[in-house]
């Protein structure tokens, strides 16, 4: 563990150092990503306590990083699971790929727009298993009156992300993967935290801060394995779906798949 984070430390501190470059040469032009703003953002007054500003910067990327890695990993797994559960669904997300991107290149993040039945896969999966199923503990900073209950200041709330995102008022079929929803009936429905049915990464200020990261990782990854692979269980056998223990709610068991290539040999040679 400590090598890692002393690796991403090293890669994170590089990003900055060639940020901070193109600044001082006037190469910045008109596209500015994250570490461009947080240098913007991030005036001497911070640096009072203690810390330089690429300290600052570098702990902030670090964070938002860690907080999309691991909720990525379990959510790609919910993917695949329910994906060769469903194969009629991973099915027809291949067809998506082949007729939008093709088999002569790999998919890019450039194509995901277009890929808008893969999207409502991981829509749907992160309806049925959110990455933070009680979302985080809030504090009341005050007494206040939800839903005709009183919530005395002080008092520790936490979200049931799990029974919002299954509810049956709001939700057809809630318990079923059904991506087709969210081209539908849910077609406006987004995971930033504006529709209250619907908030896998929460609410307002206090939402996750590695959405970006995460759905970037999450969706260009899925499409990749879509594209290059066939995925089927040994034996055949249906894919258990029991859920873990955890804050990020994992599979209780490991995911064990047989992977077949669909693409030719030359685009798996590094």
């Amino acid at each position: 563990m400590r090598r890692i984070l002393k690796e991403l430390s090293v890669i994170t501190a590089s990003w900055i150092d060639e940020h901070v470059n193109k600044n001082l040469k006037g190469e910045l032009g008109n596209e500015q990503d994250f570490v461009d703003v947080m240098l913007f953002a991030v005036v001497d007054k911070f640096t009072n306590y203690g810390h330089s500003k690429e300290t600052i910067i570098k702990a902030t990327t670090l964070n938002i990083i860690s907080a999309g890695s691991d909720t990525t990993s379990v959510h790609l797994t919910w993917i695949l699971s329910l994906l060769v559960n469903n194969r009629e669904v991973m099915k027809r997300a291949q067809e998506e790929i082949d007729i939008k991107v093709g088999k002569e290149r790999w998919v890019d993040e450039s194509d995901i727009k277009n890929l808008v039945y893969l999207q409502a896969i991981v829509k749907e999966t992160l309806r049925l298993f959110p990455p933070g199923p009680l979302s985080v503990p809030h504090e009341a900073m005050e007494d206040c009156h939800v839903g005709g209950y009183f919530i005395p200041r002080g008092n520790w709330l936490m979200v049931n992300v799990w029974k919002l995102h299954r509810d049956p008022r709001i939700w057809s079929e809630p318990d079923e993967f059904i991506p087709e929803r969210f081209l539908t009936s849910h077609a406006e429905v987004d995971y930033l935290g504006q529709h209250f049915e619907f908030t896998p990464f929460g609410s307002g200020r206090r939402s996750c801060p590695g959405i970006t990261f995460a759905m970037q990782v999450t969706h260009l990854t899925i499409a990749q394995l879509l594209q290059g692979f066939d995925f089927t269980t040994p034996l055949n056998m249906p894919v258990d779906m029991t859920e873990g223990q955890s804050l990020t709610l994992p599979k209780a068991k490991p995911l064990k798949l047989v992977v077949t290539a669909r693409l030719p040999s030359g685009f798996y040679i590094n």
